[in-house]
């Protein structure tokens, strides 16, 4: 047998235990799971000619290596996210501040806290906790369906509260003209 062929059979073989395996350490990010599992049998397909006679061992193998790197590419990403969006709250670092200028990520907390508490609960669940629709539906004890509805209305929501807070300049420059008239 050729490498590609070793290659797609061991992939035809192994690639649901693979895929359980990976989804069992992700503990429910499903939208994840597909994505480290791609990465898995990639790293398969590259080194196809190293496929050892009993492939699944290796198959596992490399999965946790691709865990690894996706754990880190998250943590990354989260890093990012509060330095950017919460660095004066999540760190209690003193950020100086020019004249005009606001606090990195004041007004998204403003914005949120003008908001009721079901639709705080519902931004956090899915911003700070990472959960998908589906998971924030078990959370609020409704369908996926009313979890969808009631994310897409909080979304909506903030954004007007940010809008209010934090006025783009066409439309501060749009009230100043109608205030002349």
């Amino acid at each position: 047998m050729s490498d590609d062929e070793i290659f797609a059979a061991a992939y035809r073989e192994h690639y649901w235990a693979v895929s359980r395996y990976v989804a069992r350490r992700l503990d429910g990010r499903t939208n994840e799971v597909e994505e480290v599992v791609a990465d898995v049998f990639t790293v398969a397909w590259r080194r196809r000619a190293d496929l050892p006679a009993v492939p699944l061992p290796w198959l596992y193998g490399v999965a946790r290596n691709c865990l690894a790197n996706a754990v880190r590419g998250q943590g990354r990403r989260r890093r990012l996210v509060d330095r950017f969006g919460n660095d004066h709250t999540a760190h209690r670092r003193h950020i100086v501040a020019g004249p005009g200028t606001e606090t990195p990520g004041d007004w998204v907390h403003d914005a949120l806290a003008r908001l009721s508490p079901g639709d705080q609960e519902v931004l956090r669940l899915t911003a700070w906790e990472e959960l998908g629709v589906e998971e924030v539906a078990v959370v609020l004890g409704c369908g996926s369906r009313a979890a969808a509805m009631r994310l897409h209305r909080a979304r909506r929501r903030l954004r007007a509260e940010i809008d209010r807070l934090c006025p783009s300049p066409a439309d501060a420059n749009a009230s100043k003209d109608h205030g002349h008239d």
